[in-house]
């Protein structure tokens, strides 16, 4: 079959590799729609920073990988042991592997698995390839009401709606925002979704400011121009933002967000930096802000962002 390779920075290759075979507690699925994440371009650019070059400690893969973590397809084989899904289903793959032993996975935290990685980064395939074998526990059924090329977004939707979940938020919050790409919009979708009416999003782009308003935000700021912590407590009564989610991951962004965010704000970093970044203790302290970190998605998260496409509860198209 033919697969999408990734064998080192700017070197992507298409290939033919030996079509999987489908195990016990296993799904054999045809992709049909697959997402570029940033994640992909960040590997293209300047990997492997994420994708292994010595063997995975769960996968025992390295590169060359087949990529594509962000994609549904159809379930064309099921192995044994396996009953509760069929040949035909229309599916999305949850991409995280991990080991189910360790600490953060025992807890239920497998986004925090000490040994994680994920299918079309780490092994076990990808999505941009004719055929991929995950675990059966990896899929959820796509709603019939549901496209397949809107499913393929669950992932990254999945990603704000896993940061929204575990953030302090709560209806009638004002929320900042930074960053109007994908993970950005989709938090303001996942907000929305949960009833926020006060959304200020921080971004440069003309057109990603245009998306911004279309998805539901209430103020979009330019940091180029605007006064981004000036701006945002005047917005928000004098008071700041109850939470910020950092989903731009750049050293001004965060200058500005910890300073936007009200006494006892919370900050929320979802982006992955590739630098390191400096912040400064007494800005928390001193106002008993707090600064948290999320990642991915865990158990449940898929099913939540599937059942608020199908019933509008998040605007997908």
């Amino acid at each position: 079959m033919k697969a999408l390779r990734f064998y080192g920075q700017r070197d992507l290759r298409i290939e033919d590799v030996e079509i999987p075979k489908c195990g016990k507690n296993q799904v054999k699925v045809k992709p049909a729609y697959v997402g570029i994440c940033g994640t992909d371009l960040h590997e293209y650019i300047g990997g492997a920073n994420i994708i292994p070059t010595t063997p995975h400690p769960i996968t025992n893969e390295k590169v060359p990988l087949t990529l594509g973590h962000e994609f549904s397809g159809v379930i064309e084989e099921v192995g044994e042991d396996v009953s509760d899904v069929k040949i035909g289903d229309r599916v999305v793959v949850q991409p995280i592997i991990y080991d189910g032993t360790c600490g953060a996975c025992r807890d239920g935290y497998i986004n925090c698995c000490d040994n994680n990685g994920f299918v079309g980064l780490s092994g076990w395939g990808g999505g941009l390839s004719e055929h991929v074998v995950v675990p059966r526990k990896a899929v959820y059924a796509v709603p019939e009401k549901v496209p397949l090329e809107v499913a393929a977004l669950v992932e990254p939707l999945a990603v704000a709606w896993h940061a929204v979940n575990i953030s302090p938020f709560k209806k009638g919050d004002s929320v900042l925002v930074l960053g109007g790409g994908p993970i950005g919009l989709a938090v303001v979708q996942s907000l929305k979704a949960r009833g926020a009416e006060m959304i200020i999003v921080s971004e440069v782009s003309p057109r990603r400011k245009e998306f911004a308003k279309q998805f539901g935000a209430s103020h979009v700021l330019d940091p180029t121009k605007d006064d981004i912590v000036a701006r945002v407590r005047d917005i928000c009564g004098g008071s700041g933002a109850n939470v910020a989610f950092d989903a731009a991951g750049v050293q001004a962004g965060l200058d500005q967000a910890i300073l936007a965010i009200r006494a006892r704000g919370t900050l929320v970093n979802i982006a992955v930096w590739e630098k390191a970044a400096t912040l400064h203790p007494n800005s928390l302290v001193f106002r008993e802000r707090s600064y948290m970190g999320v990642a991915t998605y865990v158990e449940g998260d898929f099913q939540d962002v599937l059942n608020a496409i199908a019933t509008g509860k998040i605007f997908s198209q």
